[in-house]
């Protein structure tokens, strides 16, 4: 029950795919807004206090001239009114006081009328009273922030005097970063609406692939490998979809292969042991003569190696696929190994009545570290399918050379030669090409044992010759 409730409340990928975008948006949503709209205020207000200080620096001259000098009160106003419709801000001139040891700011003259009652730019006045350059910041006032800009003037004999602050409010700066906070938050939340239905649509139309993949391999774990999946993008799922063809192709091939095997195996191990039940009870009749007897034991033998040859194939296959295989390499004269293991097959080639040339270079060894065993393995391999699969009086050459880093053994006949849609599929295993003959094993055991040894084995074949190759690098 506890499952089933789990089960009930997990979310499905389309689900959580939609969710992530709208994650993922509204994330970008809150840093523009967190991020750009605070960073857009600092930049606003730093480039108003730095237009403040310079319109100061511009305008504030003459009035500091004027205030060293005789210069009527009314005319000193007058200057201060043109200083600010220049700059097109507030400009205020503040007189220093220590008469009672402290210096004292009081405000001589505003450009916003002949008597302001209040100084809002008293503490950025301070500050470049205090260190007697120029300051700008911002003050909080009870209309709200403004900007000044405050520079010193000095008395003939080095002290301050004046300070003349140049001030704007920064309500216009305040109206632009609310407006797009306003903005931000307008097209935020489209953007988190567009972002949860197009994540939602996105996907449920790759859920409906994934299904599809699901139903899919559902059908190929039942034994079913006729479905296809369609391929109809070419991105992740796309290729996924093709990857999965293709292994599903290969697992029917497989399928296929094994049936043929077994029914292969079946008739390969039916026929030694119902010859081997029938030459037993022929055996036992005492009255046979010794001729009869000896030819009854050949045949007897002759299936014992037919199912000795089936088992080890059959181990062998067991031993690659489960990797329990263990190679064994050493520095081993392959030329020397060639001339052994092509010595064992004499018997065998004169009952087919065929030839085997050895070329190889005189009295010169070919060493390559390589597990000798199983070296030896692939050339019985490759030499009893040469007198296996083609006519009797076949010539087979077998050579071995080393080029550079590089060290090829060949076995090539002269017989019919392989069809070539045999060709690309005679490593597979349990594949034969002819289905009366062998159990398909050999030839896939070799080419796994030549890539185990960091090798390959290839084949090239036309009518009245075929090659097989062996390399192996080192």
């Amino acid at each position: 029950m506890r499952r089933a409730l789990r089960d009930r409340l997990s979310l499905s990928l389309s689900d959580r795919l939609a969710l992530m975008f709208f994650g993922v948006t509204l994330l970008a949503v809150a840093a523009l807004y967190l991020y750009v709209a605070p960073g857009l205020e600092s930049r606003l207000t730093g480039q108003k206090l730095a237009a403040l200080s310079g319109a100061a620096r511009a305008h504030s001259g003459r009035i500091a001239r004027a205030l060293g000098s005789a210069t009527p009160a009314r005319a000193l106003h007058a200057l201060a009114d043109q200083a600010a419709a220049a700059s097109g801000d507030r400009v205020t001139v503040m007189s220093v006081n220590r008469a009672l040891g402290v210096a004292q700011l009081a405000v001589q003259l505003d450009s916003s009328g002949p008597s302001p009652s209040t100084a809002p730019e008293l503490g950025v006045a301070r500050r470049a009273l205090s260190t007697g350059r120029p300051a700008s910041g911002i003050e909080e006032t009870a209309g709200g922030s403004i900007g000044a800009a405050a520079r010193p003037v000095r008395f003939g004999d080095g002290g301050i005097g004046w300070v003349i602050v140049f001030s704007a409010p920064l309500a216009d700066v305040m109206r632009t970063v609310n407006t797009v906070r306003h903005e931000a938050l307008a097209a935020g939340g489209i953007a988190l609406a567009l972002a949860l239905l197009a994540g939602y649509v996105v996907a449920r139309a790759l859920a409906r692939r994934v299904t599809r993949l699901e139903v899919a391999v559902r059908q190929v774990a039942g034994g079913d490998f006729s479905r296809r999946i369609p391929v109809d993008s070419a991105d992740e799922l796309g290729r996924l979809a093709v990857a999965f063809n293709e292994m599903q192709q290969q697992l029917q091939r497989m399928d296929q292969a094994r049936k043929r095997f077994i029914a292969t195996a079946s008739h390969e191990l039916r026929t030694p042991v119902f010859s081997l039940g029938g030459f037993v009870e022929l055996l036992e009749d005492e009255e046979l003569d010794p001729e009869t007897r000896r030819r009854f034991l050949d045949q007897v033998r002759e299936q014992v190696q037919r199912l000795h040859k089936l088992s080890i194939d059959l181990l062998d296959l067991s031993r690659l696929d489960s990797g329990a295989l263990e190679l064994r390499p050493e520095e081993v004269d392959l030329a020397e190994l060639t001339r052994s293991v092509s010595g064992e097959f004499e018997p065998a080639l004169a009952q087919h009545d065929s030839r085997l040339e050895l070329r190889l270079p005189a009295g010169q060894p070919i060493l390559a570290q390589c597990d000798p065993v199983r070296v030896a393995q692939i050339l019985r391999i490759l030499i009893d399918n040469a007198l296996t699969h083609t006519p009797r009086g076949t010539q087979i050459v077998v050579s071995a050379r080393r080029r550079d880093d590089l060290v090829t053994v060949t076995v090539r006949d002269d017989g019919e030669g392989i069809d070539p849609d045999v060709q690309r599929r005679i490593f597979e295993p349990f594949y034969t090409g002819d289905d009366a003959q062998g159990s398909g094993l050999g030839l896939a055991i070799a080419s796994e044992l030549a890539e185990r040894m960091e090798g390959g084995l290839r084949v090239v074949s036309q009518a009245g010759a075929t090659t097989f190759t062996l390399e192996i690098r080192g």
